[in-house]
């Protein structure tokens, strides 16, 4: 560490430093040095590795820095604004909270989420006036549970009652995913299913008593959800893995204040807008 501050210090650094002759600030905001810098007053660093649009940053940030800071490095780095970044770590990264009291270690992926200002400008009117026209056309549809094609097979698992482990819920409130995976859920054949999201491997597990599914993420074309009529505190989810509606995995009993932070996790990759 003690080589690494030197070099950084002095006329003959790096290349980044050799780009600003004259001496003038760095980018970075001083909490943070990216790209294997060393600290300012021998502050404690993490290594992570940020992934943002397939690129991959190796980044070194002060470990009492917190979720904002972070962002504004990452802002630095990407040209993606704070205010459009969804940065998550076992669930979305909260702002308020230093990278050490969330249990950030060495080697952590860091997972962005967003688009430039100007990828959204790109983004043309036409387009969005259609994507509009097909979500304004599913709203009309019947509830999921009432569609012919699965009223049978909704109707079998639900009449099973709340099962009796189900996750606690918390109506009217969203929550990041929590570090456990969730459990005490049944999938369409009524038996009992936990989802256990892998981030650093890009992952949805779908584990059940007889084996354990690992998808990874960008083979999740979509995730459709609604509250389970007179226990709103709960929904039914599905996970579309192909072309037709009988491609999709479902899961019944999924506590409201997850459902969200489950499809940005998913899709917000892909569907951040």
């Amino acid at each position: 560490m003690e080589a690494e501050a030197a070099g950084c210090g002095g006329e003959g650094g790096s290349p980044a430093a050799g780009r600003s002759p004259q001496g003038e600030g760095r980018r970075h905001p001083p909490a943070s040095v990216s790209n294997g810098g060393a600290a300012e007053g021998g502050e404690e660093l993490v290594e992570l590795k940020v992934i943002w649009n397939k690129n991959k940053y190796d980044v070194k940030f002060r470990l009492d820095g917190t979720g904002a800071d972070l962002k504004q490095e990452i802002h630095s780095l990407t040209g993606l604004p704070p205010a459009m970044q969804k940065v998550m770590f076992k669930g979305l990264l909260p702002e308020e909270k230093t990278l050490r009291e969330i249990k950030v270690t060495n080697g952590a992926k860091i997972m962005v989420v967003g688009s430039t200002i100007n990828d959204v400008l790109a983004v043309n009117t036409p387009k969005e006036a259609a994507q509009q026209e097909v979500k304004a056309e599913e709203n009309k549809k019947e509830p999921l549970c009432r569609q012919k094609f699965t009223f049978t097979q909704h109707r079998k698992v639900l009449d099973k009652g709340k099962p009796d482990d189900v996750m606690p819920s918390v109506k009217g409130v969203q929550e990041r995913l929590p570090t456990v995976p969730l459990s005490g859920m049944y999938n369409k054949s009524g038996g009992k299913v936990r989802l256990t999201f892998k981030l650093e491997q890009d992952q949805l597990w779908i584990g059940t008593k007889e084996r354990t599914e690992k998808l990874p993420m960008g083979s999740i074309k979509n995730v459709v959800s609604e509250p389970i009529e007179g226990h709103e505190d709960y929904h039914m989810m599905a996970f579309q893995l192909g072309p037709t509606e009988a491609s999709y995995y479902w899961v019944y009993w999924v506590p409201t204040q997850y459902v969200d932070a489950i499809k940005d996790t998913v899709l917000g990759k892909w569907q951040y807008f």
